[in-house]
């Protein structure tokens, strides 16, 4: 959400449709198919980004993860290193684990970034589905919820400016505490990232944060009450109208068959490495293919194809922002900016002429 974007939907006007890229820093392979070290993979992600600013998407993410096959543990640093290589894109988390961080530091670091990057900061909150922060950092699971609802409170409170007093179980209380660095035009765009939970909705809706919808998985049109339970959750609440935005996984190429050939061996290697601990079902072809089809939540196609399920599913779910997480694991650099390539100049404005 754009500082214009967020003005537009105070005043009852629809927000402009946004359209961005994410990832979560997957290590990528190099020409000979050998995983490319992780420092290469940081390096590579920092061009990516400078890619996405060139072909004029309007955003560009990196989401926390802390394992060997993601190993993007600080991405605000990387999103400080395009910042200082772009001029319009926007760029952010996608998500922060804000219950295994402090609100406070993630505050200054993404008002740093904003500062940096002259305005162009964004964030996404999220619980964790990915839970490998909580022992890293040493929190405790069985607070997963009171942690997110208190530190979520807090974010809440530093956003909007001047001095905090703040108290909760989770942390040490504010009092009456003065949070630098200031930014210059109010608060830098935060939203709330929900992959299935009613109650997460609810918490985005009471405390005024935009809607993220992760769908990774299953019919995107099962999403659609969220969003309708979001909008009536703000109506009650005597908030204005705020935006709602859909992340998912996918992959551009040339052609379909370009597109499913690059992506279903990686894409089957990853998922079946992450659900040794995350409780996934491995994925047959035959599965695979629904999700890539219409009603599944895989974006793997050709610009047009990709084009239109974005703007099919956009309509659905009554949302106005899409992110395609476009690495996934064992894909090569070459084929990811490809990807960016044609995301950016043939993709989006498909997308823009569908919904005009």
């Amino acid at each position: 959400m754009t500082a214009t974007s967020s003005a537009a939907a105070t005043e009852g006007r629809p927000a402009p449709l946004v359209l961005g890229l994410d990832t979560f820093g997957d290590v990528t392979s190099g020409d000979g198919g050998r995983p490319l070290s992780h420092a290469q993979t940081i390096r590579d992600i920092v061009e990516q980004g400078v890619l996405a600013d060139q072909v004029g998407l309007d955003f560009f993410g990196i989401g926390e993860h802390h394992t060997g096959d993601f190993p993007l543990s600080a991405g605000d640093v990387v999103l400080a290193a395009i910042a200082a290589r772009t001029t319009r894109v926007r760029l952010g988390s996608a998500v922060t684990v804000l219950s295994s961080d402090d609100p406070v530091r993630v505050f200054q670091r993404y008002s740093t970034l904003n500062a940096v990057s002259g305005g162009r900061a964004e964030v996404i909150l999220g619980r964790g589905s990915s839970v490998d922060s909580f022992p890293l950092f040493g929190y405790d699971l069985a607070d997963y919820e009171e942690l997110f609802e208190e530190k979520t409170r807090l974010f809440a409170e530093l956003l909007k400016g001047g001095r905090v007093t703040w108290k909760g179980r989770t942390r040490a209380p504010l009092v009456d505490q003065d949070v630098v660095p200031h930014t210059e035009d109010g608060p830098f765009p935060a939203w709330i990232g929900v992959g299935g939970s009613p109650q997460s909705v609810l918490r985005a809706a009471r405390l005024g944060f935009p809607l993220m919808l992760a769908i990774i998985g299953g019919p995107p049109a099962r999403f659609a009450p969220f969003s309708r339970l979001f909008r009536q959750a703000l109506a009650e609440s005597g908030r204005a109208a705020l935006p709602i935005g859909v992340h998912s996984p996918g992959h551009v190429a040339a052609t379909d068959e370009e597109a499913l050939e690059e992506f279903w061996p990686n894409y089957l290697a990853v998922i079946r490495n992450v659900a040794r601990t995350r409780g996934f079902t491995v994925p047959t072809k035959q599965s695979f293919l629904r999700e890539v089809g219409p009603h599944g939540a895989l974006y793997v196609g050709s610009p047009e194809t990709v084009a239109q399920k974005i703007a099919a599913n956009l309509r659905a779910l009554d949302a106005g922002r899409f992110e395609l997480k476009y690495a996934m694991g064992g894909l090569s650099h070459r084929s990811l900016m490809k990807n960016i390539e044609l995301f950016g100049t043939k993709v989006a404005p498909r997308v823009r002429e569908l919904l005009a």
